[in-house]
Parts: structure tokens; C-alpha cells; sequence
């Protein structure tokens, strides 16, 4: 299809679509793991969607149509045409050719694209055609299974073969195996994996094989844009005494069909591709506001844009220097973390083994989910390197429990500090099981018993490192 097409009208009026893709959103939201695939949609055709979808609200709200700002009835919002993601890609003609299809090295999630869960997607293709088609998988970015990321820059390596000397460029997700990066330098070059060794070739020089096969990429610290060699050795004995293929050998039944590969032959300038279902690395964004008071919720995503991401630390550098990505209106968010990340105490804290205070039962509590999620954004904020980190995990998370923070509106930055430090507080409340107290009436009493009588009863049941620092009880918190 065209991509300038008129896509074919659907029975949904622009509130139901609006209506229909929200609830979609927020459930696939809360249903979110490791292996979903995300879309990637220029974020030109969102915004031209979502002022179709909100033009009755907008002109609802005008209360006279102008007075405010607001379209009137004769410049409404016209249904978008077909999706066309070719702002996106370096090559309009790579869907047409059936070769792997690149994007520009340098989209900006919120600004250039937003990512949209497979049913969202699906649904919104369904309505208006277009494309092409940008999937990507949600990978996991952290120690918890909640820290999630969509991997929409996989690692691109060359793959240099020797002795013929042919190369290749392939893509390959950070969270594959090395065996599978065998098995697909075996597959660029049509060779026998009983054959092939592969070297770590970081500067053009051999510096280590790459034989640990149940490791993953990310674990085997392989980079973007490095250099692989792929050595063929006719002997099997040499290959065998260097260890370069043992576990290959004994697991090789195990490997897995790929279709997470896109291949470039530079010998022929043309890129091969199998698909793009199963790509992988980080970024994220999936949905924006869809009205003034009700959004969109953003599955987790990355989130992290992890391409590029590649900084080395060095002895003395000094910590807590990066900063947070954008996700669109989300700086009421961002400052709000920024400040508890650098409250010392916070910092120390969840930079420590805070997991053992998580309370994982109690009922007004997230489950410890909001406690991993922030700790997790703080470890990486006061990582080595300087290059900014996306709250996307943490804002899925966020919005789960309070879904008035989906999307990418702008909201009061103390309404979500304290939901936040409520959150925090009840995930890390030390009191397990918290006594029933009847609180007295003061009956004249002077104020200070009074007020020491409601602090003792207060700490019986809340006592947690937010407790310790913002409630300090006769004395200047630090918050």
C-alpha cells in the first residue's frame, strides 16, 4: 500500500478508536514481559491521530469553538491517511525489495517515533494500513524481571571471514547467545560449525575467542559496530585444542532458528534480511496523552535507549552524573527522581542491598515492584559514564499502580513525588504486621503530649527509610 493512501474508513467514530486503543494500551501495559514485540510509529501520524481522536473533546471544552484555542466544526481534524513510517528508515525501497530495513542512527523516542504494544499496533494498522512494518522485542535490562526494555537498535557487528576475507554486517540482539552468533556467521558464510572460530578483532587484532556459548553478548561485553572475526580452520584438531568449539559440539542441537538477524553483504552493497520479528536493544515510548484527562499508558519498556550506550569508566571518575532521557512531557517526572536520587540517604541506600527490607506482603504496598523499579533507575543514574539513562521501566512500573501517570502528559511533579515516597514507603515498611491502635481524644491535654502520643503511634506501624529521613520527629528532615 501506498503509504500517502487514504486508509479505509472504519465503523468507530474518533472517541471510540480513542477509547478502544487507551484500554488496549493499559492492558497490555500491566501484562508486559520479557519477548513482547513493540512497534515502532512516527510520531508525525500519532500526533495527526490523536488530534483526530481528541477534536470532539477539544471542541467540547472550547464552549463556543475558538473562545479558548480549539478548532471549530469546519476545521476539525481530518481521519489520518495510511500509517507512514518512512521518515524513519534509511531506505524507502528496503520494504519493497524485501531486504532489511535500517532506521536513521539518530531517532529520538517522544520525538521522532513512539513504541506501541502489538495489539495497539495491530488495531491501528488494521484501521488505516500503511507502514512499513518496525517491530521490536521488549528485552530485560536489569537484575529484575520487571526492568524491562525495548531493543529497537540491535547490535550491529561486521563479521570478517578469513582466510577468503569476505565481510559482512550483521544485526544481532545484545541478549543472544554467542552460540547463536555462531551459528549465524555460520549461516552468512555458508560454512560448517565444527570449523569456524570466532575472535573478539576490537581494533583489527585478535584479542580473544568467543567460545563461552551459553553467555550472552551483552554478558561477552560485544559492542556496537565491533569488529568479529570469523576464522576458519580446516583441521578439526586445531580447533579442538584451542577450545574453541567444545560446547558448540555438544549443545549444537539446541540452537534455536533465527529470525532476530538482519544481514548487509558488503561484498554486494544489498542487505538480506529474515525479519525483523524477533530484533532487539533498547529504547521506548509507547503511547501519548489521548486526551486532556485521559491518556494512554506506556508499556515498559526502556525502555532504555541503549544504542550507542557504550561509555567506559575509569579509575576516579566521579558518580552520579547522568542524567534522565525525555519521554516526551515527562520533566515534571524526571526532576522529581532527580532530587530523591541525589538525597544522600536515598542514595546510599538503594545503592546497597536494600532487597531486604522489601515488604513483599503487605497489602498496602506495590508488591516491592515500585522499590526494585526505583532502585534499579537509581543504580543506573549513579553508574560510571555520563550518557543519559530512559525512565521507561520505571514509568511502566509507575503507571501500573497509578495509572494517572500513563502517557506523556505533563502533570504536578509533587502529586507524583508523593505517591512515589507513599509507594516507597509501604514497599519498604520494616513493620511486617502492623497493630491496631485506637487513637485517644486530647481531652485538654497540652499539645506536645498529644503530638508525642500520635508520633509513637505512627512509627508502630511505619517505619522505613522514607520514615528515617522525611519524618524526622523534632528535628529538620532532609527532604
Amino acid at each position: 500500500m501506498e503509504c500517502s493512501e487514504m486508509a479505509p474508513m472504519p465503523d468507530l467514530t474518533p472517541e471510540e478508536e480513542r477509547i478502544l486503543v487507551r484500554d488496549i494500551t493499559v492492558a497490555a501495559e500491566a501484562q508486559s514481559k520479557e519477548g513482547d514485540t513493540f512497534y515502532l510509529i512516527t510520531n508525525r501520524w500519532w500526533q495527526s491521530w490523536l488530534d483526530y481522536v481528541n477534536q470532539d473533546m477539544n471542541s467540547s471544552a472550547s464552549n463556543g469553538y475558538g473562545s479558548h484555542g480549539y478548532s471549530s466544526p469546519s476545521s476539525c481534524s481530518k481521519r489520518p491517511f495510511a500509517i507512514d513510517n518512512s521518515d524513519l528508515i534509511t531506505d524507502v525501497m528496503s520494504e519493497v525489495a524485501n531486504i532489511d530495513i535500517e532506521l536513521h542512527e539518530t531517532l529520538v523516542e517522544g520525538r521522532d517515533y513512539i513504541l506501541l504494544p502489538q495489539a495497539v499496533w495491530e488495531k491501528l494498522h488494521g484501521w488505516y494500513g500503511g507502514g512499513p512494518t518496525l517491530p521490536r522485542k521488549a528485552i530485560n535490562s536489569g537484575l529484575s524481571q520487571s526492568d524491562l526494555s525495548i531493543e529497537v537498535y540491535p547490535l550491529r557487528l561486521q563479521l570478517l571471514l578469513t582466510p577468503k576475507k569476505e565481510t559482512a554486517i550483521i544485526r544481532i540482539s545484545k541478549k543472544e547467545t554467542v552460540r547463536e552468533l555462531h551459528r549465524k556467521a555460520c549461516e552468512v558464510f555458508d560454512l560448517i560449525l565444527d570449523q569456524v572460530c570466532i575472535w573478539d578483532y576490537y581494533g583489527q587484532q585478535k584479542h580473544a575467542l568467543v567460545n563461552d556459548m551459553d553467555k550472552t553478548l551483552d554478558d561477552a561485553n560485544i559492542q556496537m559496530d565491533q569488529d568479529i572475526l570469523v576464522e576458519v580452520v580446516a583441521d578439526g584438531n586445531a580447533i579442538e585444542d584451542v577450545g574453541c568449539l567444545g560446547s558448540l559440539q555438544e549443545n549444537g542441537s539446541n540452537m534455536k532458528d533465527s529470525s532476530s538477524l538482519a544481514i548487509e553483504t558488503c561484498r554486494s552493497s544489498i542487505s538480506i534480511a529474515e525479519g525483523l520479528s524477533t530484533c532487539k536493544n533498547a529504547s521506548r515510548s509507547c503511547s501519548s496523552d489521548i486526551s486532556h484527562s485521559q491518556q494512554l499508558a506506556s508499556p515498559s519498556s526502556e525502555l532504555d535507549n541503549v544504542h550507542g550506550m557504550n561509555a567506559v569508566a575509569t579509575r576516579g571518575a566521579i558518580l552520579g552524573l547522568i542524567g534522565l532521557l525525555n519521554l516526551g512531557n515527562t520533566c515534571f517526572m524526571n526532576s522529581a527522581i532527580q532530587c530523591l536520587v541525589h538525597t544522600p540517604e536515598f542514595a546510599q541506600y538503594f545503592r546497597e542491598d536494600y532487597h531486604k527490607e522489601i515488604n513483599w506482603k503487605n497489602p498496602l504496598g506495590m508488591v516491592g515492584e515500585l522499590a526494585m523499579a526505583f532502585g534499579e533507575l537509581l543504580r543506573k543514574l549513579w553508574g560510571p559514564g555520563r550518557t543519559p539513562v530512559s525512565p521507561r521501566p520505571f514509568k511502566a512500573r509507575l503507571a501500573r499502580f497509578a495509572p494517572q501517570f500513563s502517557g506523556y502528559n505533563q502533570h504536578d511533579s509533587q502529586e507524583l513525588l508523593a505517591f512515589l515516597l507513599d509507594g516507597l514507603h509501604e514497599d519498604l515498611n520494616r513493620v511486617k504486621h502492623k497493630p491496631y491502635i485506637k487513637s485517644k481524644d486530647a481531652d485538654g491535654r497540652p499539645d506536645e503530649e498529644v503530638a508525642d502520643e500520635y508520633w509513637a503511634n505512627h512509627i508502630a506501624r511505619n517505619d522505613s527509610i522514607i520514615v528515617d529521613v522525611c519524618q524526622k520527629d523534632g528535628e529538620v528532615s532532609f527532604a
